[in-house]
């Protein structure tokens, strides 16, 4: 069954959020709804963490990766790539590019 959802009224929500076949990153800040609908839908089978990348909430868009990796920008804090570590399953590998 397909579920309509917005964030912060915009129908883009692969600007906010990356989703993956292992694990699905959630712009953080956004309504409980937003966040609530993945959780529901995906929470038993992948991790679902809110986050944001260099302190803004554009994960989707910021963002590259798969069930093995995950590329994020030179501008992702060490507080941010460390939540973002320790969320993930240790398969995934989580690099800091330029």
């Amino acid at each position: 069954m397909a579920n309509r959802v917005q964030y912060e009224n915009s129908n883009d929500i692969g600007v906010f959020s990356k989703l993956t076949n292992g694990y699905c990153l959630i712009a953080a800040g956004g309504s409980y709804n937003f966040y609530s609908v993945f959780e529901s839908e995906l929470g038993s089978f992948i991790p679902v963490i809110q986050t944001t990348i260099g302190g803004t909430r554009i994960v989707g868009r910021t963002t590259a990766g798969n069930k093995k990796g995950l590329l994020v920008p030179n501008n992702t804090t060490d507080n941010e790539l460390r939540h973002i570590r320790n969320s993930l399953p240790e398969s995934v590998k989580v690099v800091r590019v330029e």
